[in-house]
């Protein structure tokens, strides 16, 4: 067992092959971790045990607040070596730990079991942290950089389809669960139980994943180490964009499930339906825009995914004008559609930036710095919102457009054209901040880069196939019909014109 998660020399054609397929493997199943013990399910269960709006933002901070451990993590990979012993051994571990969760309503008194699930959580992230680190550069250094972004688009492809199921699944097994259950708890239990085998087993295939030698490097100070990409021009622009696109998101995204559930009065079983429209609508989008991004860039499908999840975020606050009215639920799916094409783009071009732009033997330090960037503005953000969504549960802002006439008793026209109250606040925070990350994505230098209008014609040209696929009626076919050859050219002129001279950051 030990010879296996020793790194190697060489790793020949086969071995790539079948480590990709792992990999693939090991996807799936975390994905279905994710999808039992995360999201809406961890959320529910909170308020379950009597979470406050200030409990949900730790909830979500937990996580990036244990990328601190990026620091000693560094350290620990550049001097044993041992990344895929690393990433096996705290995976394990830190997925064994959702047994103890599952437990908690029968072996914590009630007043402590908030408390003991934020130490477990802080547990699980703290050791997945550290195999994090070591996970991506091992990545680094075993996907072939050409396919990098099909491959992921491909992997996050069907882990997200098979996440999707199964949370349906698992959402109409809770309702099912409370009613034929004496206790409430248990059918999370039962979730989490098997949310954490299907970790285990997806432990199984990082351990067939071979791992390449780190290149020799001259060891050094951590800190050192760590603020090397700080130096680097380029790479402390993605910092930045990164960064404060994870605050304006963390300020928002916690609490979409407690919105629609405290606020809409929405069943869970609703809630993951959406939730599911969602990831389905991942699953199409995500191998086009790894498509796309292996053409042009991770930056030029960035700046159209994240204009596209800002507007669906400045969606939120129309649901209710100022009460739930006939165009909520509409507005809601459109919502969860946006959000599922955006996220998609956003999900694998945010962490494959990042990975194109480390360079080759010093990925530990480029992508552990990226992460503990990220990690601070995730912390921060959700804590904030959390305290200050108390406070703007008071508070109401309305505007209304109002017509009268002097023949009538009563208004003639009176409609609420703006009202919010409570987390409607928050959303809009988070688009402003969000607007000022993607003027900070502008400064960041890629290679291939292209304007957004060329992605978006590529999107739609790639939407226009998919459909073309599932129809076979020609008046729907004309609707998508463009000449798209000619984007060969200006594909082409823009590869091969030379970057812009670097300037001074704005």
């Amino acid at each position: 067992m030990i010879g296996m998660l020793r790194p190697k020399d060489s790793i020949d054609e086969s071995e790539v092959k079948s480590g990709l397929q792992a990999l693939l493997y090991d996807g799936v199943c975390s994905q279905v971790m994710g999808a039992f013990t995360g999201g809406a399910f961890l959320v529910a269960f909170a308020l379950q045990l009597g979470a406050s709006n200030l409990v949900i933002g730790l909830l979500a901070a937990v996580g990036p607040l244990t990328q601190i451990l990026q620091i000693p993590a560094i350290f620990v990979v550049d001097r044993s070596g041992l990344r895929k012993a690393l990433v096996v051994l705290n995976s394990f571990f830190s997925r064994l730990v959702w047994l103890v969760v599952a437990a908690l309503p029968w072996i914590v008194p009630a007043e402590q079991r908030v408390a003991v699930l934020l130490i477990c959580l802080l547990l699980y992230f703290g050791l997945g942290t550290i195999s994090g680190c070591a996970f991506n550069s091992w990545m680094r250094d075993f996907i072939p950089q050409d396919i990098m972004g099909s491959y992921f688009g491909k992997r996050l492809a069907i882990a997200t389809a098979t996440g999707a199921v199964l949370t349906l699944l698992a959402g109409f097994g809770i309702e099912v669960g409370k009613r034929v259950m004496s206790d409430a708890n248990a059918p999370y239990s039962i979730l989490f139980v098997l949310g954490s085998a299907a970790g285990l087993v997806g432990v199984f295939f990082l351990a067939r994943i071979p791992e390449p030698k780190m290149a020799p490097h001259v060891p050094r100070g951590v800190f050192v180490v760590l603020a090397e990409p700080f130096r680097e021009f380029n790479f402390r622009r993605l910092l930045m964009f990164l960064g404060s696109w994870n605050f304006a998101v963390n300020l928002a995204a916690p609490f979409f499930v407690v919105y629609m559930v405290t606020r809409l009065g929405m069943s869970l079983g609703f809630v993951l339906t959406l939730s599911v429209l969602s990831q389905i609508i991942n699953v199409v989008f995500f191998r086009m825009w790894g498509r796309i991004s292996d053409r042009f860039s991770n930056k030029s499908v960035l700046a159209v995914s994240g204009w596209m999840f800002i507007v669906s975020i400045f969606m939120w606050p129309f649901l209710t004008m100022p009460e739930k009215h006939f165009l909520t639920i509409p507005l809601l799916i459109a919502i969860h559609v946006l959000a599922g094409v955006s996220t998609a783009g956003i999900n694998l071009c945010a962490g494959n930036i990042a990975l194109k732009a480390a360079p080759h033997g010093k990925a530990t330090a480029y992508l552990a710095a990226n992460a503990l960037v990220n990690g601070v503005a995730a912390t921060v953000a959700p804590i904030l919102a959390g305290l200050a969504a108390d406070w703007f549960t008071t508070q109401e802002l309305s505007l209304s457009l109002r017509w009268t006439s002097a023949e009538a008793a009563d208004s003639v026209f009176d409609l609420s054209a703006l009202s919010l109250k409570g987390l409607d606040f928050l959303f809009m925070i988070s688009v402003l901040f969000g607007m000022y990350a993607m003027h900070r994505l502008l400064a960041v230098r890629e290679e291939g880069e292209v304007e957004e209008k060329v992605v978006l014609s590529q999107l739609y040209s790639e939407v226009r196939k998919a459909v073309r696929h599932v129809s076979n009626v020609a008046g729907l076919r004309d609707q998508y019909s463009f000449p798209f050859a000619r984007l060969e050219d200006v594909a082409e002129k823009t590869k091969g014109a030379p970057n812009d001279q670097q300037a001074d950051e704005p």
